[in-house]
């Protein structure tokens, strides 16, 4: 999208554990923040036994996804393929490579980037060639490792989250290369951060941070999740790991009730209120950043 500030992910290769938490991984205090970083020839091995791993039920996505069968086989013409690995029970247990896919594990190394602890889920992912995810963020920081396969990436800083139109954790603007800017204006301020991955590639995504994917080829992949904040942050019945942080989803349901509240009032009075609010909240808790070399962050 020509309208947007359009502006290239850092690269980064021979990354070891010193060089991603020194260089890389987020610092928040000062005039740094998190952003996102490429980082090269990370992945060992190719997960090429995909269907012998395969749990239950997901038999026939591996093939469709990557081969297509003929009109006559598809349920319907011109499908997607898409798999999300779970765990054994998909209500309580997160995703982990090791214990769904424990042959293919065998042929990727997670990198310990993080304490072990801290360690969430791995995601084994499939997709179809043209797939795309829509624009959303996750409240963990994660590594995207592109296996197989080529896949575009788009991101955007959570200080651009007021032009995303949110829904919740996603973005309305499902069409984020033509957009409709007569429907979402503002979508134009927001600074789009772009890279493809390539086989072997890891890809760095702050926690907060949206990003939307599109398949290039048929691909393999796996996200890594880890905590960063303390344990009690997370809500301990979400085994997607995506679900706001506890002391966030209290604040935005007492902000739902505070909104309520506001409706008691006459219209002009309703709008004067909520401009009073908002200059409290930005007083309160928005974070001012300096320009300075090496931050990506240009809201």
């Amino acid at each position: 999208m020509d309208c947007q500030e359009k502006l290239e992910v850092p690269v980064y290769t021979d990354v070891d554990r010193e060089t991603f938490l020194r260089d890389i991984y987020p610092l928040t205090s000062g005039s740094e923040t998190r952003a996102p970083g490429t980082l090269c020839a990370r992945v060992d091995g190719e997960l090429s036994r995909a269907e012998g791993g395969r749990p239950r039920g997901q038999s026939a996505c591996v093939p469709r996804a990557q081969d297509g069968f003929s009109a006559q086989e598809l349920c319907v013409q011109d499908e997607s393929y898409y798999l999300r690995s779970l765990g054994e029970d998909v209500r309580k247990e997160p995703a982990d490579l090791r214990k769904q896919f424990p042959e293919l594990a065998e042929d990727f190394d997670i990198p310990q980037f993080f304490e072990p602890e801290q360690f969430f889920s791995s995601v084994f992912r499939i997709s179809s060639p043209g797939l795309q995810l829509w624009t959303h963020y996750d409240v963990m920081d994660n590594l995207l490792a592109q296996v197989t396969g080529r896949k575009r990436v788009v991101l955007y800083s959570p200080k651009d989250a007021l032009y995303l139109y949110l829904t919740g954790d996603k973005s309305e603007v499902l069409d984020i290369d033509t957009t409709d800017l007569q429907h979402y204006p503002e979508f134009v301020k927001a600074s789009r951060y772009e890279c493809i991955l390539e086989p072997g590639d890891l890809l760095f995504i702050p926690a907060l941070w949206f990003h939307n994917t599109l398949a290039l080829q048929f691909g393999v992949g796996v996200n890594m999740f880890w905590r960063h904040l303390p344990p009690e942050s997370y809500d301990k019945k979400d085994p997607y790991g995506n679900k706001d942080p506890v002391a966030a989803s209290r604040a935005l349901q007492s902000l739902e009730r505070t909104l309520g509240i506001l409706e008691e009032l006459p219209p002009d009075y309703q709008d004067f209120y909520a401009r009073r609010m908002v200059l409290r909240i930005q007083s309160r808790a928005y974070q001012t950043m300096e320009a300075s070399p090496g931050n990506l962050d240009t809201a």
